[in-house]
């Protein structure tokens, strides 16, 4: 099958938030094109939107994280997974549950992994990734291999214990790990107010000795800052950061949900900010880059998502015979 092409773009694209904009915009049309493909009966799958969260992770990939450092996402995941470099072809072959996914079908949207691009876990449990990313980060102090390990939950993971023995294990040992909330003010359809009582969940920061920073997560500019030191910190050995990159959820908690419980007027607000096309129309009025050059990158990535939609569909499902494959520590066949 041919890999996806790509078709680059002409004019400036060298500047962070140029860039930061070219991966929110491959974050904002894949998470389209597979609402509209579960819309329209064509894709059957468990799916959690990241809508309105594309900044965040777009700053993070932009701010010195590395092709070899380590990311731990959630469910709702596919846009850290894109902005980690994680090839498109395989992670919508994945989605599909198609044989050619990056773990053969068997993992679908809630349990995306590759080693590859340093996407190392996406779980399906509530700030499970937090201890998970400590192991990773431990293992990257005991080799001095020099990675970092980003570790990416919601505001509603906050609330659990393994937040607290993570961050507390993490900073006693001065792991190198950069702990990321991004707070989209709902835990599925529990609202931040009624869920926690701290203003800010950065502030939990000083209870383990470490920085807690809260950052506006739709401000390309905050956030990009914010990851920088946060991941310098933690090449330099001087232990973790915890970043809260405060947002909004466009979606429901999943797709399908209406998300009934969400203020109307708050959510009227969010869409008014949306994020994206803030910062498209950011780039126009700063002189960062103009109208055509803009429309070329939209376009190479429309087609970059084409292509790996393409890919997929033409994939097969995995056989039978993968049943008894990657369960157990010799492999069976079925």
């Amino acid at each position: 099958m041919p890999e996806p092409t790509t078709v680059r773009a002409p004019g400036p694209v060298d500047h962070p938030l140029v860039r930061i904009y070219r991966t929110a915009a491959l974050i904002h049309r894949s998470d389209e094109r597979l609402r509209g493909m579960l819309t329209s009966g064509e894709l059957a799958a468990a799916y959690y939107s990241p809508r309105g969260q594309e900044i965040i992770a777009a700053s993070m990939a932009h701010s010195g994280i590395t092709h070899d450092d380590y990311l731990v996402t959630t469910y709702r995941g596919i846009h850290d997974q894109i902005a980690k470099g994680m090839p498109l072809n395989l992670l919508f072959a994945e989605i599909f549950g198609k044989a050619t996914g990056a773990c053969k079908g068997k993992g679908g949207p809630m349990h995306v992994t590759h080693p590859d691009t340093g996407v190392m876990v996406t779980t399906g449990i509530v700030g499970s990734g937090l201890p998970i990313g400590v192991g990773l980060a431990t293992s990257s102090d005991i080799r001095k291999d020099g990675r970092v390990t980003v570790v990416c939950f919601g505001d509603g993971a906050s609330n659990i214990g393994a937040f607290h023995e993570s961050l507390n294990l993490a900073s006693l040992w001065k792991l190198p790990v950069v702990f990321v909330c991004q707070n989209n003010l709902y835990a599925e359809s529990t609202s931040y107010a009624n869920g926690t009582t701290a203003e800010h969940i950065a502030d939990r920061a000083a209870g383990y000795g470490i920085p807690g920073v809260t950052v506006n997560g739709n401000d390309p500019e905050a956030s990009l800052d914010a990851f920088t030191a946060a991941l310098d910190r933690a090449r330099a050995g001087e232990g973790p950061t915890l970043v809260e990159a405060v947002t909004y959820r466009f979606m429901g908690h999943y797709f399908g949900d209406p998300g009934a419980y969400m203020d109307k007027e708050e959510f009227q607000a969010a869409l008014a900010a949306d994020p994206v096309p803030a910062l498209r129309s950011l780039l126009l009025e700063r002189g960062l880059s103009d109208e055509k050059t803009l429309r070329a990158i939209e376009a190479e990535v429309a087609q970059e998502v084409d292509d790996a939609i393409a890919f997929a569909n033409n994939s097969p499902y995995p056989g039978a015979e993968e049943l008894g494959l990657d369960v157990y520590r010799e492999q069976v066949s079925a």
